[in-house]
């Protein structure tokens, strides 16, 4: 309430208030238009209120921006208000606008509206303090933000780990959904694959049905048309019966009764009939019904066997129940012939059952998913479910009889099915044959290796195990190819394997003639055992060259000699007792040698110094023949008085030396010296020799030349057939020869175990860190650790399969003569990778099984590899163009073995190019490429380290289905050379170095 006193300035007052009225009641009138964006400021100001002046000049201002903006949103904006609830509707409203306008028309009534402005005011002041509360809320907020930002945050490694765990919790919680909703996926597709088959057996029984619903009606309509005609046919003949003149007299009813009598008795057997075949038809109709009911208490259904395992399934079939019940229906259905023989009707009856097992269980069954398998599951699923369809069919109804057109439709899927079962069987079958006779070869391989051991009872339990697991592949590949088959293929596979190694020649073929009646006293007179720590064998004593110092490296005598040095040949000797020393290890010095003696003597002859040359090389030639010989012989006299180099001065002298007599004296001799194998070799020089084409200079010495080189070859003979008497005796005393020698190198500090303990210690930690990973508790005891020999084995395959160039600082000092085998099973290992990730890739292309072999692409692409190996092209200029055309024509090989689709061919050809690139550097990163390596290496590996006979025999029995399942199915020769390679260096090496070994293990079991 106002006081009495300011009633005197009411008039002003109500005049102010109700220009504010205004203000406030009209959006439009007297606040400037405010954008939707105005920004309430951060500070608001103070004064909230309206500033009202109370002068007289009455002047009224603006609420401020932000006031503003409260109060008048814009019409977009803003909530509408009801009509209802709208102040501007409501009574008051409306009489208070009513009463201000009466107002200003006069003043006598101003008493009455007090009450009214009065209460706008009241109004305007609680509109301030809400906005000013408002402000307050905005300032606190404010405040609080500046706060908040001002404040340190927490360690961000705990944020960090907070998001990883809820990182981890989300990609758990979608894992989970997505097995749940792949579950549900699966479910779904399987309830839909059996809807599918369920209503197309719906739908196959109802066509069914209704084609036998129509045959039986077409048979009814016959049936009844053939009795209307038989009616009317007796129908006719009763009425021209009854037209007939009957005889009276009595012989006709005597007749017509005896008549009668015989139509009586006629009937009566009709009825007999019909009686047995009612019998007969119920019996054969209860026959059929029990064979029904027993196959159908047997719960044999595809959707049954589905839900069992496949152990259980497998089981189930084999059962003498099942397959007798399951015989009658397939008799029943016309599938099997009743008179079949009772073992061929349960191989087809097992046959038939198996169609269950492939349907059902794919994947247990069938090892690939190639396009003949595909065509298999699919003719067995045809087959199941017109069976299962045709059994449904079976019922009272019909009296448990399957229809004509029933038959006719199982008996075409029957035969179907059981060609395409015969067709995959026969190729399953075939596979698994050449796995066994691999590995029946395999076993033949080693036996041939160890039969002519003499040292203990190594060849005795070698014997034993190889004949009984002969035995036994011998049964299984006669079971599966039958005997004649199984014989043949044994046998031509034994052959093979034969004659891939080095024929061995006859000691009649390769002993000289020189030295056939000598032999015996060379290999007991002039052969000593290697006593000495550096023995002189014959072979090196026996011919006039310097001797060599072993440690001087390369010699000038061992150079111009074709023979290795002692330790050598008896190393080589005790790996390979057939080892000779083969003519490609002289051919080129020698021949070089040869070359510039004949130049050198070309020019003498055009500076006339002719009959020196021809002096010295006599004497040379006399020489090397005589080296051959035993003196006193009668060739060894012969020799010497025609090639005296005194007589042949004076004649030269003379000038009547004659070439053309010397050559036809050397084509007179030459053939009773050389070895038997030697004699078209001799044959075409001889020839040669006596020719007259060419009597110039040059001629002559190209003559020389060659004579020389035949001579050369001559005397390698020799030396091999000395070789070949010695070895007996070499390789007995091998052992001891080889550690004394290693033993001196020691001790003069010629050479160290520096490489020989790091090898050790590499091939430890890589066979204990494989170790520590199949056993990550460290559950073993110590007496689980590693032997010396498992270790051995371990570093041995490490060193010869493995990727890369072979680093001299690689080699083990024990090792060292043994780096040309190592470089070459590594060679070897990169090949068999090489084309077996090719083979592999194109296998999966062409969807075919990949233990099937391709040995003539594996053959031609080794051809290839072995003429032009990847690893010589590293160093090449043009790397990637000899690169891009090996590949080219290692892809060519595959294409013109394989018709290829345009797809497949250009992703063949891309792979192997990569593989071959791969290859070039010695480094495969292609991921087939890497399982075939590894997997190769664990294969060696396992082979190598088997010690006992048993486990080699037993190892090398299951190589061939090993490899087959690894993907090297083509390359069971080749790796079982590698492995009887390494095998024969691991015997001979720790044999000859044990104690050494021994030694450095415990140096690294003490510095670990």
């Amino acid at each position: 309430m106002m006081p009495i006193s300011d009633l005197g300035n009411m008039p002003a007052t109500l005049g102010l208030l109700d220009g504010v009225g205004e203000t406030m009641s009209e959006d439009s009138v007297s606040l400037p238009d405010l954008d939707q964006q105005t920004i309430i400021p951060e500070e608001p100001d103070e004064e909230t209120s309206l500033i009202i002046m109370s002068d007289g000049a009455g002047q009224v201002y603006a609420p401020p921006a932000r006031i503003a903006a409260r109060f008048y949103r814009d019409s977009l904006s803003r909530r509408k208000s009801s009509a209802a609830s709208s102040r501007r509707n409501s009574m008051s409203s409306t009489h208070s606008h009513g009463s201000a306008r009466s107002f200003r028309r006069g003043s006598t009534g101003q008493s009455n509206y007090v009450a009214q402005h009065l209460r706008r005011a009241s109004i305007i002041e609680s509109r301030k303090a809400r906005l000013a509360d408002r402000a307050a809320h905005a300032e606190q907020v404010r405040l609080r933000a500046a706060l908040a930002k001002a404040t340190p945050r927490g360690d961000a490694s705990a944020s960090e780990e907070r998001a990883i765990a809820a990182q981890a919790a989300r990609e758990k919680y979608l894992a989970k959904v997505a097995a749940a909703c792949a579950e549900e996926v699966a479910r779904a597709k399987q309830k839909a694959q059996e809807m599918k088959v369920r209503k197309l057996e719906e739908e196959d029984r109802a066509r069914r049905e209704m084609e036998e619903r129509l045959a039986d009606a077409e048979k009814r309509r016959a049936q009844y048309q053939r009795n209307m005609q038989e009616r009317r046919t007796r129908r006719s003949s009763s009425q021209d019966k009854k037209l007939e003149v009957v005889d009276e007299d009595m012989d006709a009813d005597s007749e017509a009764a005896s008549s009668d009598s015989g139509s009586l008795e006629h009937q009566t057997s009709l009825d007999n009939d019909t009686a047995a075949r009612k019998i007969q038809r119920t019996w054969r109709t209860r026959h059929r019904r029990q064979v029904v009911d027993t196959f159908l208490d047997l719960d044999l259904s595809l959707v049954s066997v589905r839900q069992r395992t496949f152990e259980d399934v497998g089981s189930l079939v084999t059962k003498t129940p099942v397959i007798e019940a399951t015989t009658a229906m397939l008799i029943l259905f016309g599938l099997l012939d009743r008179d079949i023989a009772k073992p061929h009707a349960k191989l087809s009856t097992k046959t038939f059952l198996s169609a269950y097992l492939i349907t059902a269980h794919p994947t247990a069954v069938l090892n690939s998913n190639g396009a003949q398998e595909q065509d298999l599951i699919e003719k067995a699923t045809e087959l199941v479910v017109l069976f299962e369809s045709a059994v449904a069919r079976l019922a009272t109804w019909n009296n448990y009889t399957p229809s004509h057109t029933q038959k006719d439709e199982l008996s075409q899927s029957h035969n179907t099915f059981s060609s395409a079962f015969d067709a995959w069987r026969a190729q399953d079958s075939s596979a698994l044959i050449e796995t066994l006779v691999a590995s029946f070869v395999q076993l033949d391989a080693i036996w041939q290796v160890v039969k002519d051991d003499t040292r203990g009872d190594a060849a005795q339990d070698y014997r034993q195990g190889i004949r009984d697991n002969q035995v036994i592949l011998l049964s299984k590949i006669r079971k599966l190819a039958g005997p004649e088959r199984a014989d043949f293929h044994i046998k031509k596979a034994i052959r093979e394997s034969r004659r891939r190694h080095t024929r061995r020649r006859a000691p009649a073929e390769v002993r000289p003639r020189a030295a056939e009646a000598e032999h015996e006293d060379a290999a007991s007179t002039s052969v000593a055992p290697p006593t000495d720590p550096s023995p002189a064998l014959p072979l090196e004593t026996t011919h006039p060259r310097i001797e060599a110092d072993e440690s001087a490296g390369v010699s000038l005598a061992r150079l111009f000699s074709p023979i290795p040095s002692n330790r050598i040949l008896t190393h080589e000797l005790a790996i390979d007792r057939e080892f000779r020393i083969p003519a490609s290890t002289h051919s080129d010095v020698r021949d070089t040698v040869n070359r510039a003696l004949c130049d050198s003597m070309r020019r003498g002859f055009e500076q006339g110094i002719g009959p020196l040359w021809t002096v010295a090389m006599a004497e040379e030639i006399r020489a090397k023949l005589t080296h051959i010989l035993k003196p006193g012989n009668s060739m060894y006299n012969v020799i010497v008085e025609t090639l005296d180099t005194r007589l042949i001065m004076n004649r030269c002298e003379q000038g009547v030396f004659s070439y053309d007599d010397f050559f036809r004296f050397m084509a007179t001799i030459l053939p009773k010296l050389c070895a038997p194998f030697r004699d078209e070799e001799v044959k075409v020089l001889a020839a040669d020799l006596q020719s007259s084409e060419g009597s110039d200079t040059s001629a002559m010495v190209e003559k020389l030349f060659r004579l020389l080189h035949f001579i050369d070859l001559l005397s390698l003979d020799y030396s091999n057939f000395l070789l070949m008497n010695a070895a007996p005796v070499l390789v007995r005393e091998s052992v001891g020869y080889e550690q004394r020698v290693f033993a001196a190198e020691l001790a003069d500090g010629r050479i160290t175990l520096a490489r020989t303990n790091r090898w050790w210690r590499n091939a430890s930690v890589n066979l204990l860190t494989e170790a520590d990973r199949r056993d990550p508790e460290q559950s073993r005891e110590p007496g689980d650790r590693p032997s010396l020999e498992k270790i051995y084995s371990r570093g041995l395959v490490d060193l010869a399969i493995a990727q890369g160039t072979l680093d001299n600082s690689e080699i083990p000092e024990t090792l060292a003569l043994d780096e040309v085998r190592i470089r070459e099973i590594r060679w070897r290992a990169m090949h068999v990778t090489t084309i077996g990730s090719i083979l592999l890739v194109a296998k999966n292309l062409l969807k075919r099984d990949v233990r099937s072999a391709w040995k003539k692409e594996a053959g031609r692409l080794w051809d290839l590899l072995s003429r032009e190996p990847p690893a010589s092209l590293c160093g090449s200029a043009s790397v990637e163009k000899d690169t891009a055309s090996l590949a080219q024509r290692a892809f060519a090989v595959l294409d013109s073995a394989h018709n290829l689709p345009p797809s497949t061919k250009a992703a063949l050809q891309s792979t192997t190019s990569r593989i071959i690139a791969q290859a070039v550097q010695q480094r495969f990163t292609d991921p087939v490429a890497k399982v075939l390596f590894a997997r190769l290496r664990s294969h060696v590996w396992t082979r190598v380290a088997a010690r006992s006979s048993s486990e080699r025999v037993r190892t090398a029995s299951s190589a061939s289905e090993s490899l087959s399942s690894t993907g090297l199915p083509e390359f069971v020769s080749q790796v079982g050379e590698m492995v009887e390679t390494l095998r024969r260096v691991a015997d001979v090496d720790w044999a000859n170095h044990g104690v050494w070994y021994q030694e450095v293990a415990r140096d690294v079991a003490n510095a670990s």
